[in-house]
């Protein structure tokens, strides 16, 4: 099972990957980067990121009804250039993290870079 790095590494070697981090959506701090930053700078584009993650992580219009699994699976946000995908990370304790993908739109695969970013969260080991 794969720690932080590993599953960072593991995700810049997705088509059109820019950047990768590890973000705590509660102090909006990185726990772990990799590749480029949104913007130039890694805790910035951090903390942007953990507001967006709390934003739809503790509003009920966005959460899931069930208690088994994470309030939100994902949250993907596009612009004329590339693609934000947020993996929300599911752990046996009260988790609030969440895995932040920066795509380039001409490169990058959206539909595999889910698919994938949710599979790295499962294996994800924190701890």
């Amino acid at each position: 099972m794969p720690g932080i790095d590993e599953c960072l590494l593991e995700a810049m070697r997705l088509p059109g990957a820019r950047g990768a981090a590890l973000v705590d959506w509660t102090s909006g701090l990185a726990l772990g980067t990799v590749g480029e930053a949104p913007g130039g700078d890694h805790e910035t584009a951090a903390a942007e990121a953990a507001e967006l993650a709390r934003l739809a992580a503790e509003h009920g219009t966005f959460t899931a009804r069930r208690a088994d699994r994470p309030p939100v699976e994902d949250v993907i946000v596009s612009n004329a250039d590339s693609y934000h995908l947020l993996r929300f990370i599911d752990t046996s304790f009260d988790s609030s993290v969440f895995l932040h993908l920066w795509l380039g739109r001409e490169e990058g695969n959206l539909a595999l870079a889910r698919i994938r970013l949710g599979e790295m969260a499962a294996r994800l080991v924190l701890g």
